[in-house]
């Protein structure tokens, strides 16, 4: 008589049943990609609040937006070149530059880092990534990448796994009227 040794099953990857036809991945990558997300979102407020309020990191102390200061400007000014650069610093001053770009952040940081409105976070997060990556070209250590590629490809993957429901809001924000109604809310 024969006997099998007893081993563990990992379940088969199948559909969800929401009809929005996430894959289902196992717990444990739900929880990385769902640290994956918080941090990337945490990234995108701390350049909020740096910015807001000059916290002396990449915004030095007192030049921070609320002291009159423009968070774009030694970016957009100072720090881009290329074919692009010329374009770029021709944005400086601009009265809509700096308030898009702070809405922004804000907006992406808070989406990621809550897990709701994950496709317009990664579709405003890659557009971000991808402009700040063209102020620079060619990248200082690889002809093509840098880490604004991988930034943008990033936040569009979590919203593709739909990390937002895994340690964040957006299960709830999924089954709210308005989402249901316009589903590229999600």
């Amino acid at each position: 008589m024969t006997t099998t040794p007893n081993r563990r099953h990992l379940p088969a990857p199948t559909i969800e049943p929401d009809g929005d036809r996430y894959p289902v991945i196992t717990p444990m990558a739900g929880r990385a990609l769902a640290v994956l997300r918080i941090v990337y979102g945490l990234t995108f407020l701390w350049a909020f609040f740096d910015k807001l309020f000059g916290l002396g990191y990449a915004t030095p102390s007192g030049k921070g937006w609320i002291d009159g200061g423009d968070p774009t400007a030694g970016f957009l000014g100072k720090g881009t070149n290329g074919p692009l650069g010329d374009f770029y610093q021709g944005l400086v001053g601009d009265w809509w530059v700096t308030p898009l770009f702070m809405v922004g952040l804000a907006g992406i940081g808070l989406a990621l880092t809550m897990g709701i409105g994950m496709r317009i976070a990664a579709g405003a997060g890659a557009l971000l990534y991808l402009l700040m990556w063209s102020a620079n070209l060619p990248p200082e250590n690889n002809p093509v990448l840098d880490d604004h590629i991988v930034g943008a490809i990033t936040v569009v993957v979590l919203a593709l796994v739909a990390a937002g429901n895994v340690w964040g809001l957006g299960k709830w924000w999924s089954s709210l009227d308005f989402v249901r109604k316009y589903p590229w809310l999600r």
